[in-house]
């Protein structure tokens, strides 16, 4: 009789173990809801406000307590894959929208359509919500975007006599493959690309000029084909490199940090970057040092350039998705935008944060960026399946060999089109 009765005790044992160690965002013992937030807020402001955030919220919500994760954007595409795989996925995720197509079509992110309020939906424009669209669904809420933009030497371009560009009378892509060439000799050089990541930026920026790279057919899938005006950005800095030599061929493998110390020490008179590299130049500048932000140079299509927001979205596992999508709302209140924006020197995507008068003063040139933000579109890989492959493999070392020289424009469009497509065609079976 023991015997038989063994195994059932066994099981009811194991039942009521399993029980008390559940996971802890299914809810505490008191009923209330524990999500995890994970961010990838790195820099010391920003970190503090979304620190800030999380302890308002949780102030005034004690039913559904939000917990803070550090995150790192060094790791982020693998460490959610493994997690999302592993059934550990935070509930709230920060992420980049070109880094979502892939876990959106593979079932890892809630479709957030019919989870936000409307007020949350109308605010951010219809050209943010392309870039975290993916089929029929909204996967992530894009907040926080920058436009690239060139950080200048001031004195030097005052000195140069130079045009100074404005948002309203920008350069165009000759203008400025002139005007570096104007800038240049004796050791200095007009401009710095710092292009060690070149895909981004070369395919963003060249929406100015019209260019898309990706094409989606009438089937829905996509090919790639570099046409003449892709050619436009990527050729205006070849020439500066190999032609012109107004371009420094040392720094193209750098990140946008590395330039820094020779742009404070007067060897660049410019530098393409990302709009929040202003809060690294602000503290890192010496003493009596003056830059000014410029727009980017203007292609046949203005101003436009492509971004990848920030974005939140909720794992499809989480069971409080309904939870998670109100700390989202709260999260992105204008007010709250504004604050998660001027922790990171960023742009809000919200129409009503974007009104705000502390992104519109002339102090570290916050107006320049903001006079851009209307200009900003879905990057042209936003939705393209297999891109990080595609990027990884076929485009960076294209892109980094034809900008050193390497290699031409004819040798750079047969990589992209005939390996790109091969790698792209893998995931559109």
């Amino acid at each position: 009789m023991r015997t038989r009765l063994l195994p059932a005790l066994v099981a009811v044992l194991a039942l009521l173990l399993a029980g008390c160690g559940g996971d802890d965002r299914d809810g505490a013992d008191d009923g209330r809801v524990t999500l995890r937030f994970q961010s990838l807020a790195w820099q010391e402001e920003s970190v503090e406000v979304n620190k800030e955030l999380v302890k308002e919220w949780n102030d005034t919500h004690p039913d559904v307590k939000v917990e803070y994760v550090q995150g790192s954007w060094d790791s982020v595409h693998d460490q959610l894959l493994t997690s999302f795989e592993g059934g550990e996925a935070p509930d709230i995720i920060h992420d980049a929208s070109d880094d979502l197509a892939d876990f959106a079509y593979g079932g890892y992110l809630a479709d957030l359509t019919d989870l936000l309020p409307r007020r949350l939906k109308s605010d951010i424009p219809q050209r943010s919500w392309d870039t975290a669209t993916f089929g029929d669904g909204i996967y992530g809420v894009p907040f926080l975007q920058e436009p690239r933009v060139l950080i200048a030497n001031a004195k030097w371009l005052k000195e140069s006599g130079v045009r100074i560009p404005t948002p309203q009378r920008p350069w165009s892509w000759p203008e400025f493959r002139r005007i570096t060439a104007q800038l240049s000799g004796d050791g200095k050089y007009g401009v710095a690309w710092p292009l060690k990541e070149p895909v981004s930026a070369s395919l963003n920026l060249s929406l100015s000029a019209g260019g898309q790279l990706f094409h989606r057919g009438p089937d829905g899938k996509v090919t790639v084909r570099f046409e003449a005006a892709d050619e436009v950005m990527p050729g205006t800095v070849h020439d500066q490199v190999n032609t012109d030599h107004s371009a420094s061929p040392t720094t193209l493998g750098s990140g946008g940090s590395d330039t820094l110390p020779g742009f404070f020490g007067g060897r660049y008179a410019m530098v393409p970057l990302g709009f929040s590299y202003r809060q690294q130049i602000e503290q890192q500048a010496p003493k009596g040092f003056d830059w000014q932000v410029l727009p980017a140079p203007a292609g046949a299509d203005g101003l436009t350039q492509g971004v990848s927001p920030q974005t939140l979205s909720v794992a499809e596992d989480s069971p409080h998705k309904r939870e998670a999508a109100a700390f989202i709302d709260f999260l992105l209140r204008p007010e709250n935008m504004v604050r998660l924006a001027l922790g990171d020197w960023m742009l809000p995507t919200g129409t009503a944060a974007l009104k705000d008068p502390a992104l519109h003063t002339t102090e570290n040139d916050w107006a320049t960026g903001t006079a851009l933000a209307a200009h900003l579109r879905s990057a042209p890989a936003q939705s393209v399946r297999g891109y990080p492959e595609w990027k990884d493999k076929v485009a960076t070392p294209a892109f980094q060999e034809y900008y050193s020289g390497a290699i031409g424009v004819d040798e750079l469009r047969d990589r992209l089109e005939e390996d790109g497509n091969l790698v792209l065609a893998r995931y559109q079976r």
